[in-house]
């Protein structure tokens, strides 16, 4: 993937043969069972660290007389996983996914360390960087092996793969995490994992030995003057990226502000995130222009409008329903349910659901179901159709979710996937980031969780995210 430097990541010309398909392979048969096992472990892991440690946060933060650093303890790791998919999709271009994967999944593993054995929270923070480098660089290895490894028509299968091993820690990883924290300690929530991640690797190994690296097809590989250009192209991405986590660090933090402050530090803030974010994109993400650049900006806008909506959900039904803490879990439960099998599904058609379908299609899941949860708030209605709506919201992004990535695997050539796939992930993260501070910002300003007001603007907000998202996902 060339680097214009005025606008970002461009794909090149190239001529790629005609894929035929052929006979599809079972994901656990004996070509594709180490790759399978062993990237489904190394996904199901950094899903479930996830979770389990916003599970123990609180315990862990009193434990090390650290509660001012609980919101830095999170963002630290948001804002290291956007560096992490900028150096590591550039690395992938260059030389592959192998050396990529090993790299994150070590630095992943060092996170884990550092803050398992972290004897105060200045320490904690530093191990929950790493694990954010490690965790953000990964994902985008693991689009890039997949791109090398599976033949293209069973990259929707192992894609839905993927996705289920991200929900599957929505059934187990709070209760888990809760579990080991009150028997042996919350440290072990970070040091247990360490050791899974190892073996997962050595899963990999066998497969990660077949893969050659790729080969750019305008590339001398005598002219070491075309690298200069590249490596500055790559310290300017990394130094974009740096300024985009530090916005988005930026915008969470003002909501501890008051009135206009509050306001005017959000739309600097937000303002800083748009314009550093462009370069890191495809040219013309930021309008949805059609193809590649609305496949990425979908991806971002249904991050946007589904994890801000879920970061309220458990709130609205403890505050304005009264339902227990137990109960509200079991909606999200149930959505995680709905995901898992939508994504199934969407595997199980493969090619005869063609992407831009699912992708037309998702979207439209998605915000019909936070539309009904708003609906059913601002009317008062029984909490179970919010479940039901949460359901279908969750449907609709597992359908999705999983096509982004291989509309973008389909449409550029095994040198551009290492840079596509980091787009791909930054517009993800940064989307959900942005999206989660901007309602925030909302809510504190509408009012308090007594007012049902303030949830209903949240969800305003969230449906018109979704709306754009179906716009946007007509333009794929």
């Amino acid at each position: 993937m060339d680097l214009d430097p005025g606008r970002g990541p461009s794909v090149s010309p190239v001529t790629t043969p005609t894929v035929v398909p052929g006979p599809r392979e079972h994901l656990l048969g004996a070509r594709y069972r180490g790759a399978t096992t062993g990237a489904f472990t190394l996904v199901f892991l950094a899903a479930f660290e996830a979770l389990a440690v916003a599970t123990v946060m609180p315990e862990v933060t009193a434990d090390l007389d650290g509660r001012q650093w609980y919101a830095v303890a999170f963002s630290a790791t948001l804002a290291a996983s956007v560096v992490g998919m900028v150096a590591t999709g550039a690395w992938a271009d260059r030389v592959g996914a192998v050396k990529p994967l090993l790299a994150t999944v070590g630095g992943f593993g060092a996170g884990l360390l550092v803050a398992g054995l972290a004897p105060g929270i200045e320490v904690l923070v530093v191990g929950r960087f790493l694990q954010g480098l490690g965790a953000g660089g990964l994902t985008v290895a693991l689009y890039v092996l997949v791109g090398q490894v599976f033949d293209p028509p069973d990259r929707p299968r192992v894609l839905g793969v993927f996705a289920l091993a991200w929900v599957l820690p929505g059934l187990v990883g709070p209760l888990l995490a809760g579990v080991v924290a009150d028997t042996v300690g919350w440290r072990w929530v970070f040091l247990g994992v360490v050791g899974l991640a190892g073996a997962a690797l050595a899963a990999l190994v066998p497969s990660l030995r077949r893969v050659d690296p790729p080969v750019r097809p305008d590339a001398d590989p005598h002219d070491d003057r075309a690298a200069t250009p590249a490596r500055r192209a790559g310290v300017r991405r990394l130094g974009l990226a740096a300024v985009v986590a530090a916005a988005v660090v930026g915008l969470n933090l003002a909501g501890s502000l008051d009135g206009a402050a509050r306001a005017a530090a959000g739309a600097v803030a937000l303002a800083v995130a748009v314009v550093a974010v462009r370069p890191l994109l495809p040219p013309a993400t930021l309008r949805l222009a059609r193809g590649l650049p609305a496949v990425v900006g979908v991806r971002g806008l249904l991050g946007g409008a589904f994890f801000a909506s879920e970061a309220y959900l458990p709130y609205l039904l403890q505050e304005q329903y009264a339902v227990s803490v137990a109960v509200s879990g079991l909606v999200l439960t149930a959505a995680t349910l709905g995901w898992a099998a939508a994504s199934q599904v969407q595997g199980r058609l493969g090619d005869r659901l063609a992407d831009e379908r699912a992708l037309a299609l998702g979207p439209v899941l998605v915000t019909s179901g936070i539309a009904a949860v708003l609906v059913a708030t601002a009317l008062g209605l029984h909490p179970l159709v919010i479940g039901l709506g949460w359901t279908l919201t969750a449907s609709g992004m597992g359908l999705a979710f999983p096509r982004t990535t291989n509309a973008v695997l389909a449409r550029t050539s095994p040198s551009e996937r290492g840079s596509a796939s980091s787009a791909l992930t930054i517009s993800d993260a940064v989307g959900a980031a942005s999206s989660v501070a901007v309602v925030g910002l909302v809510f504190t300003a509408v009012g308090t969780a007594a007012d049902r007001s303030a949830f209903v603007a949240v969800l305003g907000c969230t449906v018109a995210v979704g709306a754009l998202a179906v716009f946007a996902g007509r333009r794929t």
